[in-house]
């Protein structure tokens, strides 16, 4: 799935930010109120399958995760009135299959609530996007950075944007050899993980547009940097960067909710305004949609970086300074430490006699790699 939850971050930051500034709150009518609107994130795919989530604004002090909107009828609709439905998942997710899409033609999306809101976004050119010619990385002084390239020598892409999602290995320091069963000490038959692997999403916008340029090219786009103790790099780490072609009107929201979101902190970075999209209510006027729903293909590429490829003197963090070393565990006190089942023995412990002393210690996120990340290999790893 592409990355939905960072722009839903992003708008229910702007939600937030619209409702109050440390500057001078700026609270426009309908934003200001206590509804709920419609969000709406997600495009019309050209080159595969189409994925919409819906949820709604919502206050993000209370915390948690946006509520769903479920049981709605979604389809894409063609200029000549073709309609292709999407079928509804969980959480709010609504997909169809590739669809006979044709760039060039226009096409918009077509959203009926359970409560019998209906929606519509505004017609938009589809746009095929151009290959990526390369994800790159260069080291410097203090850690490395990850670019782009691509071009269109048909000068009909201009606009481009990009995602990203990292991927990382995590090997525990700590692998337990006993178990705490029934009160008593066991050899541990189900071992935990020795390795794991932990993703993240992008959450920069990331947008370059070459309008101003005698060619359409983007060169050495920077989309992040790492730093030399970052324990992304302890060990092996990816990239998959996704580059999507946009429309000049696309473009536009999606700089504005960089500008929104993401340049604020000083008097002399913009203020929150409203942003809205191209989503509309067809029969109230006072119900408002957030998000834009372009139609373009998309296209990727995966970078590899080996811990073998990077300088020795980099010195990337474990992740597990905290755990090493483990504390020790007298026998007398093992029922009170490792009964609350929060606490997990490592190895016993002998003093220089033999004698059994007690056994190291450490909590689950020291020994278990899967609170961190998962233990099921990705497909895509080599």
């Amino acid at each position: 799935m592409r990355a939905i939850l960072p722009l839903l971050a992003r708008l229910s930051l702007l939600w937030s930010l619209l409702l109050g500034s440390c500057i001078e709150p700026y609270l426009p009518e309908d934003i200001g109120s206590t509804r709920s609107f419609l969000v709406v994130d997600g495009f019309i795919n050209l080159s595969g399958p189409t994925t919409i989530r819906l949820s709604r604004t919502y206050d993000v002090k209370a915390g948690g995760q946006p509520p769903a909107e479920l049981r709605a009828a979604l389809y894409i609709e063609a200029e000549n009135g073709q309609r292709y439905p999407l079928a509804e998942g969980a959480d709010g997710v609504y997909t169809a299959a590739p669809l006979p899409l044709v760039a060039g033609n226009l096409y918009r999306l077509h959203i009926t609530t359970a409560a019998g809101l209906m929606y519509a976004s505004e017609f938009v050119q589809a746009k095929a996007t151009p290959p990526i010619d390369s994800v790159t990385w260069r080291p410097s002084a203090d850690g490395l950075t990850v670019y782009v390239n691509a071009h269109d020598d048909t000068r009909a892409t201009q606009y481009y944007r990009w995602e990203f999602q990292e991927t990382w290995e995590i090997k525990p320091l700590l692998v337990p050899t006993v178990a705490y069963i029934n009160r008593s000490m066991r050899p541990i038959v189900t071992p935990y993980p020795e390795l794991c692997w932990a993703s993240q999403l992008s959450t920069p916008i990331r947008l370059s547009k070459t309008t101003a340029l005698t060619q359409d090219v983007v060169a050495d786009y920077p989309l992040i940097s790492i730093s030399t103790t970052s324990q992304r790099l302890l060990r092996k780490y990816s990239i998959l960067v996704k580059q999507y072609a946009q429309t000049p009107q696309e473009y536009q929201y999606w700089e504005q909710l960089q500008k929104n979101t993401e340049n604020i902190g000083t008097l002399f970075d913009p203020l929150p305004s409203q942003l809205t999209g191209n989503v509309k209510c067809l029969n109230d006027g006072q119900e408002l949609a957030l998000g834009y729903v372009g139609a373009h293909g998309i296209s990727e590429q995966r970078l590899f970086i080996d811990r073998d490829q990077l300088p020795r003197a980099w010195r990337p963090l474990t992740g597990y300074e905290d755990c090493i070393p483990p504390d020790t565990v007298e026998l007398p006190a093992i029922h009170n430490v490792f009964g609350g089942n929060k606490v997990v023995p490592v190895r016993a412990v002998y003093t220089t006699g033999g004698a059994l002393r007690g056994y190291t210690s450490a909590t689950k996120d020291c020994v278990d790699c899967r609170l961190r990340g998962t233990s099921v290999r990705p497909s895509f790893w080599q």
